[in-house]
């Protein structure tokens, strides 16, 4: 194995005061002691966007629906989609909000000048961190779309600026997790796990030559070769493996295709002649990760966006059985229960039978303004999610992804590129933790 000392960095002495602000990590917010009607508090939350596009949009639309959500400030350096949040705001009958919109580097000005409980950040992935951090260092939680930082220096600054701040940095806005198969796990219906497999298996050809939609995403298949893109998957695999609390990543390894999808699409779209046909890609149009855990788990995790596909999803296995969920076709087999030998059953009666109460039980007060705007799902609802973290931003606990949980997740990205660069040699994995995973509570209890 690799003696990478990628978890071996000398961190910050911190003052007590610092300490001080630790005493909650790691505790997320504990299952049932928050109201699924209602919140706990009145106490209002005041939040400003950076990055209010079509993912930042539909964030921000998810906000303004929320009782007590106040929103001062939004910047972008569009100014369409700087005026239209602007309008946003206006429409749902608060005062016009500070614009931010001098630049790619307004957000700092933003930080360091507005009164916030958090900001919300839907920036292009470079920016992430940054703004993670210009939040952290200004008393300032930071919410953050996937990935969270780019680089395992940024990761270990998030860590140690959470550390020495109090304020945390989460992916949790990369969405609510399947409760109901990690369910599954935890009554132990599949048995110890052993080996999940997931990833980011969708095509975004069109995506990545689109200048309207997210312009900034072909770069990184140009100049980085990995799984970039690891925290969808993620948000099932974690929770369900206990990484960070009892488990956590040992090493990986990563292997990536030739590259060769997104010069054919430009031909094809553009032209053989045309700059995108000929220009050199890094990213491999397919790659595969294996990661092992101190406890002994495996995971398979894939990584493509350049070939035409259907969306793909999740398979895990344990020593009593194993569940492939699927969008229209879900399976399993439990050995003993399934009804015939080595034959797969509908998934359908567990799915009802392991549904979680977090699902079962989520009652949302009505929405202000009506369903949710801008790019992701149309719904009528606030997501739990964003349940979660206001709840969490009004009790000042951490939300169910804290900074280590977050910075882990994305981490993978990093350490896969230095294993593919490497030869797709193994790769220790840091222990952003230092060590407190082996006695952290579990992200989610079962329902």
């Amino acid at each position: 194995m690799s003696n990478n000392n990628y978890d071996r960095r000398k961190f910050l002495t911190h003052s007590t005061m610092a300490m001080g602000g630790l005493a909650l990590a790691g505790t997320g917010l504990p299952f049932g002691a928050i109201a699924q009607t209602a919140n706990s508090s009145n106490k209002p939350i005041r939040l400003g966007f950076i990055g209010i596009g079509g993912r930042g949009s539909w964030h921000l639309s998810v906000a303004l629906g929320i009782e007590g959500i106040i929103v001062p400030a939004v910047c972008d350096i569009d100014p369409v989609a700087l005026y239209r949040a602007k309008r946003w705001v206006e429409e749902s009958g608060q005062p016009t909000p500070r614009l931010y919109g001098d630049g790619p580097t307004a957000f700092k000005r933003l930080c360091e000048e507005e009164e916030l409980d958090a900001v919300i950040c839907s920036t292009s992935w470079k920016w992430h961190a940054p703004v993670c951090l210009a939040a952290m260092n200004n008393n300032k939680h930071a919410a953050c779309e996937v990935p969270l930082m780019q680089t395992l220096d940024e990761a270990w600054e998030l860590v140690e600026t959470f550390e020495k701040t109090g304020k945390w940095a989460s992916i949790v806005l990369g969405g609510f997790g399947d409760m109901t198969l990690l369910n599954m796990v935890r009554k132990n219906l599949l048995g110890d796990i052993i080996h999940v497999e997931s990833g980011y298996v969708h095509d975004l050809r069109r995506v990545k030559f689109d200048p309207e939609e997210e312009p900034w995403r072909l770069q990184h298949a140009v100049d980085r070769n990995g799984n970039l893109y690891p925290d969808h998957p993620m948000r099932n695999m974690m929770p369900a493996l206990d990484i960070n609390h009892g488990d956590r990543f040992d090493f990986l390894v990563s292997m990536s295709s030739k590259a060769v999808m997104l010069n054919k699409y430009a031909a094809l779209e553009y032209g053989e002649n045309s700059p995108y046909a000929k220009m050199k890609m890094a990213l491999g149009d397919y790659n595969a990760t294996l990661i092992r855990t101190v406890e002994g788990k495996m995971i398979t995790l894939n990584h493509d966006t350049h070939t035409p596909h259907p969306r793909e999803d999740f398979r895990i296995q344990g020593t009593n059985g194993v569940y492939i969920r699927e969008r229209n076709n879900s399976r399993i087999y439990i050995e003993g229960r399934s009804p015939e030998s080595h034959q797969w059953e509908p998934a359908d009666k567990y799915i009802e039978e392991y549904n979680h109460s977090l699902v079962k039980d989520y009652n949302p007060p009505n929405r202000i303004g009506g369903d949710i705007r801008g790019h992701g799902s149309q719904m009528s609802e606030t997501p739990q999610n964003w349940h979660r973290l206001i709840v969490a931003l009004r009790e000042n606990i951490q939300p169910d992804w804290d900074t280590y949980d977050s910075v882990t997740s994305s981490a993978i990205s990093p350490v896969t590129e230095v294993s593919v660069a490497d030869g797709s040699k193994p790769i220790d994995f840091p222990d952003f933790t230092r060590g407190k995973w082996k006695s952290r509570r579990p992200i989610y209890d079962a329902g």
